[in-house]
């Protein structure tokens, strides 16, 4: 079997992985650009593994990021973001991932594709998934992205340098409403389950909360204890498809189902000390209302950034779930307890004159490593 090459590089951003393209070394029809991802990450593979690729046998780490010189005047680079399944051959386009987005400013940099001088840059970066803004500072040596820092995040070791992601205006990315039903509660019928309450959110991804009670669980369930639970996972399956039906992401269940990225699905808890992935305990005090969402089927070791972000937001919208979940205390920046630990997130919500719920911007930090570049072989 004769290889073919294309330019790449692979980056973490967050804690997540991905493989980086320029959109020039790219064919210009998007519909070749499934079968080289496919490729690249080494699927379909019906033994979860993908070690045919690059990826590495779960969501966060089988992922493409696709940057192009913007030609708007509010942004600096395209960024196009692709979820590879892992064992089905197809290719999601419709949300972003705010983990790899931390990694898009220092790679247009370092690759050239905008110039910065000084000890740092800002770079305006413009999803094509969600048809928003995000805004990444990040620090610079000699004109070159600085990596090395004393910033640690959950769920990745060691530390690195700050990357602080603005998202401007992040209600509405998948469906062009914060609130898609337009209530911050509803009640779902679902099939073979019932009804449940269910919040549904959209900013910055599209997000649906249930309550952890109301699934039999304290919500401080690690990643491990869920697997182990394939009817809970299913129940959550059926949960996230009879929502995107009501967000009118989808028009029928079997294109709900197809669709894995949007909305993501989660469950949410009021704080209790709870174990982490490493093992350390992190006190009640230390966390305003623990998370676990459920990303692409697979439990989520950390939580993706744009749901922390979507969580955040919901948390400040009054009768959503997620408020009710909010601990008393909580003020300022959203400290949300999840598997690796306790991640800060800054949300700006507010009613405007008509009275109705604004997501006005969301704000966090990530670190990330550029880790090789070169060439990426596909069959």
């Amino acid at each position: 079997m004769s290889l073919r090459s294309l330019p790449a590089v692979f980056m973490r951003g967050g804690t997540s992985k991905a493989v980086m393209f320029q959109a020039r070394d790219l064919p210009p029809e998007r519909g070749a650009w499934d079968p080289i991802f496919l490729a690249a990450m080494g699927s379909p593979d019906p033994y979860g593994r993908q070690l045919d690729g690059m990826g590495g046998g779960i969501s966060s780490l089988s992922k493409i990021c696709v940057l192009a010189p913007s030609s708007r005047a509010d942004a600096d680079i395209d960024y196009t973001f692709a979820q590879v399944q892992i064992r089905e051959p197809r290719v999601d386009y419709k949300g972003n991932c705010g983990n790899m987005s931390s990694a898009v400013g220092p790679f247009a940099v370092d690759e050239g594709l905008v110039r910065a001088a000084g000890d740092g840059a800002t770079v305006r970066i413009f999803n094509t998934n969600t048809a928003k803004l995000i805004h990444a500072s990040f620090p610079l040596e000699r004109g070159r992205t600085r990596y090395d820092g004393d910033l640690a995040i959950p769920g990745v070791a060691g530390t690195g340098a700050a990357v602080r992601l603005d998202f401007l205006a992040p209600g509405g990315a998948t469906t062009g409403k914060l609130l898609p039903t337009g209530k911050p509660l509803d009640r779902l019928e679902v099939p073979g389950i019932g009804p449940i309450d269910v919040s549904m959110v959209d900013a910055a991804n599209a997000a649906a909360f249930v309550r952890a009670g109301d699934l039999g669980l304290s919500g401080f369930e690690l990643p491990d204890e869920l697997e182990a639970k394939p009817m809970l996972l299913e129940r959550l399956a059926s949960i996230r498809v009879a929502a995107s039906l009501a967000m009118g992401i989808a028009a029928s269940e079997a294109e709900a189902r197809a669709i894995r990225v949007v909305p993501f699905i989660g469950f949410v808890a009021p704080p209790a000390d709870a174990r982490t992935l490493s093992g350390e305990i992190v006190p009640a005090a230390d966390f305003d209302l623990a998370a676990r969402i459920i990303s692409n089927g697979q439990p989520h070791r950390a939580l993706p950034v744009t749901v922390s972000l979507c969580t955040a937001v919901a948390a400040r919208i009054a009768g959503t779930l997620v408020a009710e979940a909010l601990s008393p205390a909580a003020a300022g920046p959203l400290r949300l307890g999840m598997p690796s630990g306790v991640l800060t997130v800054a949300a700006d919500v507010a009613r405007d004159g008509a009275g109705q719920w604004q997501a006005l911007s969301g704000s966090f930090y990530r670190t990330c490593r550029r880790l090789f570049d070169g060439r990426i072989y596909l069959p």
